[in-house]
């Protein structure tokens, strides 16, 4: 992509510093916002959808254990706890959207990139080899297994022997 000839580039000025003639339709009012935001967060998401959005989020840390190579040589700077917290609540409003009354790990995967790629700081390595963090999450999603945990299996059995 080249940059704009100077004409272009006036008229690009032109168009984005002027006075927008922009009629605002209210949607929500605030109580309605809340109610929806309430509704959200009463979305059942089971544990091991929890601890899928968490290891993907903690995946994201380079200094942290057992992260893959290539977050170690390319990212700086990891997601926080607000990302798993985030990656949790937007993937029960995309189920809400979908129709569906619980979440699924489709759903957090279906929201990691806007979630999280922001969050993630690539360094110098990442820059001269041309990986972004949107590369960095599609690798995480492809290596992070969506199924049980070994944890979470043992607390299937647990639960079924009790049964």
């Amino acid at each position: 992509m080249q940059y704009p000839s100077e004409e272009e580039e006036l008229q690009i000025i032109r168009l984005t510093t002027a006075p927008e003639d922009t009629d605002l339709v209210r949607v929500f009012n605030a109580n309605e916002v809340q109610t929806l935001q309430a509704l959200v967060r009463r979305v059942p998401c089971g544990d091991h959808v929890m601890r899928y959005a968490m290891r993907i989020a903690r995946a994201t840390r380079p200094n942290e254990e057992n992260v893959p190579q290539f977050v170690s040589d390319y990212v700086s700077w990891g997601a926080g706890p607000r990302a798993s917290q985030y990656l949790v609540l937007a993937s029960k409003a995309r189920a809400i959207l979908n129709g569906r009354y619980h979440v699924s790990t489709d759903d957090v995967q279906a929201v990691a990139h806007p979630v999280l790629r922001h969050r993630l700081v690539t360094n110098f390595n990442a820059d001269a080899d041309g990986v972004t963090s949107d590369g960095i999450i599609d690798r995480l999603l492809q290596e992070i297994p969506k199924g049980a945990t070994p944890e979470l299996d043992a607390v299937g059995a647990e639960r079924l022997m009790k049964d």
